[in-house]
């Protein structure tokens, strides 16, 4: 049968596991503030009964208090998970979206952007007409010319640093998903410490759950938590456990091993416009490249590199028609005119997922002066095995990222500048100036040495169309040199006013001074002549605004649906998760009066032994 003082053991029992759970309880509103605390309940169940040889059968011992446990719910964590990838890509997509699309604004007078420059060099143009022997129209004029292409040179210049912006933030990135993936594994290391000596790690365990939570938000994350068992006998856990990350299916943490990632800078351009050293996000330990274009990569470090090398699928593509020892001969796919070839001047090229540097290149030109093919100079010999097995194969520089980013903006202005370059300088080539010599190009590209392309190695008539002895080169004087980063005025017509051809050279020889055909033609360029897709010249902002406008919309959509779905996901963490004043209040009362019973119970169980001990003189 139970002692005596069974009933008393029976009270204390009461008493330590309430005092357990005010504690606990108090422990929650102390830690109600803070970031990534989940609540922790103080598990009770009644102790082992004991037999005591009576017809009643055992007799309750009390209660006993068996673990404290956090309070979460692996379902909304991994569904909190899942939706931050999501979250963090088309907000951080749609910050730099903001930022690009500031740069195409024009809002008239008050902040002046292309519609409104293009059309006032057209007025001063336009102004010509009525005497282009004027020496101040004519400044005038050019001043609006400079004023064009200082536009297109700030726009690309403001692309270009947030494209340098993009590819630090990458890094930064990089490091955080490094420092984290170190974190998990050195609190996985600790957890388990505690944990195989039968502790329970609540706080670490919040504390991880905290940098899974970061993590998240950059790459997809998913994790793998298994008990550690016995070898010999799977069914018994030993305490501690196996906890992986991956990350996009790679691996990233593996219980106390972790991997990390490096940014390694381009040896090469992968676009014309690119700014130099741009990271390629590798692994640290094997030296693969990252697979950030994965259909399942979402991700601020997705949305980062989308910014950076987004060029709306458009990267040079083609099929290996020939390849007889350095050179390499493809027919495009993309990039088959002047105007649209975006490609570095050197750089590599993948063919057959195997990668081959290239020092230059130089294309052959069709009937209707399109490009039929490219010749690339590789800086290697092929031998005989190599060149016949890329016959065929598909070929490509960079990578198709189906997104419109800085490249692809670059892509397009300076798609529009050689198209609108080319055909100015044809009317221009075929009059004199007001000294009666030969015009030159009046928009030319400035090389990074400060000399003039004047595209002597280009020539391309009034309706755009290359001329057959073009000779178009990584090298050459072509309008492939022209970018809006490089557009500008000829310094001979800055310097004086009278290199502008307004009139051909018939006019001239009639001693017509105020003559101005050529002007006359020109100035169908502004509206009436196709030449940026499909449209006018004037069209070309609309077009640029269409793309960035319906980008961001679309970014904007997805922020808003992927944020009230996180609230949601939030909220229903918190329900299971999060400490409550209110419910916290509550259980202090509830337990208070609990230890107060079960100290009235020890009070009347002392009364009783004392009436027992001391007043029936046993």
């Amino acid at each position: 049968m139970p002692s005596t003082f069974f009933g008393l053991n029976i009270a204390a029992s009461a008493v330590n596991s309430f005092q357990a759970a005010i504690n606990t309880t108090g422990n929650n509103i102390s830690n109600v503030q803070t970031k990534g605390y989940s609540k922790q309940v103080a598990n009770r169940q009644a102790a082992e009964s004991l037999r005591v040889n009576q017809k009643y059968g055992t007799a309750g011992a009390g209660v006993t208090t068996v673990s404290i446990t956090s309070a979460r719910n692996t379902y909304y964590d991994t569904k909190y998970w899942e939706n931050q990838a999501y979250v963090g890509h088309y907000e951080t997509k749609m910050n730099y979206l903001n930022q690009i699309e500031n740069y195409y604004i024009d809002d008239g007078a008050a902040n002046p952007g292309f519609s409104t420059i293009f059309a006032n060099m057209f007025n001063q143009l336009k102004a010509l007409t009525s005497a282009d022997g004027d020496d101040n129209r004519r400044k005038n004029f050019i001043s609006e010319a400079q004023i064009f292409t200082n536009y297109f040179q700030n726009v690309s210049n403001g692309l270009s640093r947030l494209q340098k912006d993009c590819n630090d933030q990458i890094k930064t990135l990089v490091e955080s998903i490094n420092a984290g993936a170190e974190k998990i594994a050195a609190l996985t290391k600790q957890i388990n410490a505690i944990e195989l000596q039968g502790g329970i790690a609540n706080e670490l365990r919040d504390q991880r759950a905290l940098v899974i939570d970061q993590l998240a938000e950059i790459v997809p994350i998913s994790v793998e938590e298994s008990p550690v068992t016995n070898s010999n006998y799977p069914d018994m856990y030993v305490g501690g456990t196996n906890y992986i990350v991956k990350l996009d299916g790679e691996t990233l943490v593996d219980t106390f091993e972790y991997r990390t990632l490096d940014c390694v800078p381009r040896e090469n351009k992968v676009n014309q416009t690119d700014v130099e050293g741009l990271y390629e996000v590798v692994w640290a330990d094997t030296g693969m490249k990252f697979n950030i274009n994965a259909k399942s990569m979402d991700g601020s470090l997705r949305a980062l590199l989308e910014i950076r090398d987004g060029n709306n699928g458009e990267n040079f593509q083609g099929e290996v028609t020939s390849a007889i020892g350095s050179n390499v001969t493809i027919k495009p796919s993309t990039m088959n005119t002047v105007e649209s070839m975006t490609m570095a001047d050197e750089g590599v090229i993948t063919i057959k997922n195997k990668e081959y540097k290239y020092t230059g290149f130089t294309a052959k030109l069709d009937a209707d002066g399109n490009i039929e093919s490219y010749t690339f100079k590789l800086e290697n010999m092929l031998d005989s095995d190599t060149a016949k097995d890329v016959l065929g194969k598909r070929a490509e520089i960079g990578d198709s990222v189906d997104t419109m980013g800085i490249p692809y903006y670059m892509g397009q202005m300076s798609e529009f500048l050689r198209a609108f370059s080319s055909r100015f300088n044809a009317y221009q080539l075929e009059g004199v100036d007001l000294n009666g010599d030969p015009m030159g190009a009046f928009f030319i590209a400035t090389r990074y040495d400060g000399t003039e392309c004047d595209f002597k190695d280009h020539t391309v008539s009034k309706d755009g169309v290359t001329g057959a002895d073009s000779v178009i080169s990584s090298t050459s004087d072509s309008y492939y040199q022209l970018t809006a980063l490089n557009f500008n005025v000829a310094n001979a017509s800055v310097r004086d006013s009278a290199i502008f051809a307004t009139a051909s050279s018939n006019w001239i020889d009639q001693d017509k001074v105020d003559a101005h055909d050529i002007v006359d033609a020109m100035l169908a360029l502004q509206k009436d002549v196709k030449m940026f897709r499909g449209g006018s010249a004037e069209d070309f902002l609309h077009c640029i605004y269409s793309d960035i406008s319906i980008d961001t919309e679309r970014a904007q959509t997805f922020v808003d649906n992927y944020t009230d779905i996180a609230n949601t996901i939030t909220n229903q963490r918190l329900s299971v998760s999060g400490v409550d004043e209110d419910e916290e209040a509550l259980d202090l009362v509830k337990f208070q009066n609990a230890y107060n019973l079960a100290a009235r119970m020890i009070q009347c169980m002392s009364e009783m032994y004392d009436k027992l001990i001391n007043g029936t003189g046993v």
